[in-house]
């Protein structure tokens, strides 16, 4: 009899696993910026990320989530704090959400040497996409350079002779920089970098005046680019200049803010709302329907992010404890992008396609991105032959 009780229970045991690691939760630090100047972006991080979360049934994998969300408030030392304690007291499986590169550069070694996992929203600095690339380091948005690169492109496709640039002065500002200068070649008649937070550019657009260029190139994010461009309009500047924008900084939250004046920028992005595909036109309807707004391509990555994940974790059982099966998982990036097609290089970061959209007024009279075509196809960053990960 003891031994027919002892087999019951072992028996019972074994069935019991799979439904209680079915109900334990997938814990993600999802850390980011809801306050200040830069709110916005970490706003659509956030409501991009929860609406798939939504969309998969308040699951990722198949698993229930304990999402703690906490705002950096774009400083490093707060995230320093949220990140110790994710690690330490949470102990949670993925870090993920942060929007500015000056916040996530001072923290990544603490969670990187931690063994884990972070999954940039939105970042994705140079520092680690060549020699210091990490097996716990993923980008699912882009590497600095590459929008950059992109309206780079453009402007030497369309023969500008004589271009300026203006940028905040931070990792993610002096990258965007180098990545523009990458694909046009052409000597730049006047470079500038702002402080970050920076609202007023009255000494910066009386340089840029002095300086005549044909274009400008600007990356000024969140609402940083909003008072440049009101200002850039206001000084009369936008009928005798032409100004060339990542599409962060013309897109749909600047397009609110701003309005009329933008009606003719073109600029660069690995996703629009108007691509292709039955997916991305469900999230673009269902976001605009939840949150009252339009969504941005910053709202695009983060749902991209909780697909991929939600892909990952299903592809291990719901195993996320085994960091060598999750991170295979991830690397395979077997989910579907909003952008079409992505996968991982062998630095964790994207090969995508990146395309160029011009903002117009529609019939209704609306404000809005429309997709131009394709300007750099299948686009690899620069750094990923000096990564060495297997």
């Amino acid at each position: 009899m003891k031994l027919l009780l002892s087999a019951l229970t072992l028996t019972a045991s074994l069935l019991a696993a799979p439904a209680a690691m079915a109900n334990t939760p997938l814990k993600i630090g999802f850390l980011t910026t809801l306050s200040g100047p830069g709110a916005a972006l970490g706003q659509d991080t956030r409501d991009g990320f929860a609406l798939a979360i939504k969309h998969n049934g308040d699951r990722l994998g198949g698993l229930p989530l304990d999402l703690q969300v906490v705002d950096d408030q774009l400083n490093p030392d707060s995230a320093r704090q949220s990140v110790d304690r994710f690690i330490k007291l949470n102990k949670v499986d993925i870090l993920t959400g942060v929007v500015y590169s000056n916040v996530l550069l001072p923290v990544l070694p603490t969670i990187l040497a931690s063994d884990t996992v972070y999954i940039s929203t939105n970042t994705g600095p140079m520092d680690y996409a060549g020699a210091k690339c990490n097996k716990n380091f993923f980008v699912a948005a882009w590497q600095n350079e590459d929008i950059p690169q992109a309206m780079g492109r453009f402007a030497a496709t369309r023969e500008y002779k004589r271009v300026a640039m203006i940028a905040a002065n931070y990792p993610g500002g002096r990258e965007s920089a180098i990545g523009f200068k990458r694909k046009y070649t052409a000597p730049i008649v006047e470079e500038i970098y702002t402080k970050m937070g920076q609202l007023d550019y009255a000494a910066e657009i009386a340089t840029l005046r002095a300086s005549k260029p044909d274009a400008v190139f600007f990356f000024l994010p969140g609402g940083m680019g909003v008072n440049f461009i009101k200002q850039f309009e206001a000084a009369g500047l936008t009928k005798q200049i032409a100004l060339l924008a990542p599409g962060y900084s013309a897109d749909e939250d600047t397009l609110r803010a701003v309005g009329e004046p933008m009606v003719g920028v073109y600029n660069a992005s690995h996703w629009a709302a108007d691509l292709p595909g039955a997916l991305n036109q469900k999230f673009v309807a269902d976001f605009t329907k939840t949150y009252g707004r339009a969504p941005t391509m910053t709202a695009a990555q983060a749902y991209d992010t909780a697909l991929l994940i939600d892909h990952a974790v299903r592809r291990v059982d719901g195993k996320v404890a085994n960091r060598d099966a999750l991170r295979k998982a991830l690397r395979e990036a077997q989910f579907p992008s909003l952008r079409g097609p992505f996968k991982f290089n062998n630095n964790q970061f994207p090969i995508h396609t990146l395309y160029l959209r011009v903002v117009q007024k529609d019939a209704s009279g609306r404000i809005a991105n429309k997709l131009v075509g394709e300007i750099l196809p299948n686009h690899a960053d620069p750094y990923a032959a000096q990564c060495k990960l297997p």
